[in-house]
């Protein structure tokens, strides 16, 4: 199939792009394309009404407009479409109902069960397909005794992803850290180098080999929908630390290190592992082989390669009897604009 598909989420991108089909990713006019594989094809936006498109990945609600402005066609109606909900609600989690819930072209795909759980998805359908993850391989030493952290925007985002209980952490063994604008965490959390090391924003393969050289990974985020950086961890065979919340219980058994709403009672693990090196890889091997159990790549393609299967099926399906019937849909869709802040969920 054709698929169209935006280049946002860089890391589920890296993932969803391994598939086998033909993916089409708009670039604006004057703007560089990403490094893409193979199988993907950037195109300029305004060219896009020269293309033949099969299915339409969205996963920003502007995406909705810019379909029917470039492409002529109303995503969901005139083409098959499904909407990839990458984030938690942020504004009122539990009640706060999705800016697509009112409609029934368009399938959410929420890519945790707990992001299901806590939207009021209304009357969309909803599908949970859950993260896939290319293996890295099991690259874990934990040659240095310290604790591995991977977070975006540490210090804006600040108690989304537990940046107030590094500190507590910092007290059981010095914090590597890794991503974007971690340079501001030393000013911010006020410690120094013995107890914060800022590595910094690494490309993904010295990413990967860097953060396994850490005895352990350590996962604060409160409120997010399941971390990349966790299922990269455990691919690597690192033992975890995380705190329990959200889709943590689902993505975590015990024996893979250690699970708990008390940071306090993470925090003892972190110290017991940094004394045990014995220890931390026999847990690191457990979180490796759950991982890829439950969140390996051909898994997380072939989930995808059935909703795209059932979408264009039911899509033809409605389009018979809209024409049988005689009937002309006009509708348009207008969701509610919701404006999500949240970084890239790590």
């Amino acid at each position: 199939m054709r698929i169209l598909a935006w280049h946002v989420h860089g890391g589920w991108m890296n993932a969803f792009l391994s598939g086998s089909h033909d993916y089409l990713i708009p670039v604006a006019a004057g703007a560089t394309a990403p490094p893409l594989p193979p199988a993907a094809r950037a195109v300029d936006e305004m060219a896009l009404r020269e293309e033949e498109v099969d299915l339409i990945v969205l996963q920003r609600l502007e995406e909705i407009e810019l379909v029917e402005r470039l492409l002529g066609r109303v995503p969901g109606r005139d083409v098959p479409a499904v909407f990839v909900e990458h984030n938690t609600p942020k504004q009122h989690p539990i009640d706060q109902r999705h800016p697509l819930a009112d409609q029934t072209d368009i399938p959410i795909v929420h890519v945790t069960h707990f992001n299901r759980l806590v939207w009021d998805s209304g009357q969309a359908p909803t599908v949970v397909i859950e993260h896939g993850i290319p293996d890295p391989g099991p690259l874990y030493t934990g040659e240095i005794a310290a604790l591995g952290v991977v977070v975006n925007e540490p210090v804006r985002r600040a108690r989304v992803t537990g940046t107030d209980l590094l500190p507590r952490f910092a007290e059981a063994a010095p914090l590597h850290t890794f991503g974007i604008d971690n340079h501001l965490l030393p000013a911010s959390l006020g410690l120094g180098e013995d107890r914060l090391q800022v590595v910094g924003d690494l490309p993904t393969a010295r990413l990967h080999s860097e953060l396994a050289r850490r005895r352990a990974y350590l996962h604060p985020l409160r409120w997010t929908s399941l971390g990349l950086s966790l299922l990269e961890a455990m691919h690597l065979a690192m033992p975890v630390l995380v705190l329990a919340t959200t889709e943590a219980a689902r993505a975590v058994p015990p024996e893979a290190g250690a699970l708990s709403s008390d940071p306090e009672e993470l925090a003892l693990a972190a110290r017991r592992l940094m004394d045990d090196p014995d220890d931390a890889r026999t847990r690191g091997a457990a979180a490796r082989a759950f991982a890829l159990e439950h969140y390996g790549l051909k898994t997380f393609l072939r989930a995808w390669d059935g909703l795209f299967e059932d979408r264009v099926a039911a899509h033809a399906a409605a389009r018979r009897r809209r024409a049988s019937a005689g009937t002309g849909d006009t509708r348009r869709m207008a969701p509610t604009l919701v404006t999500i802040t949240e970084g890239t969920d790590r």
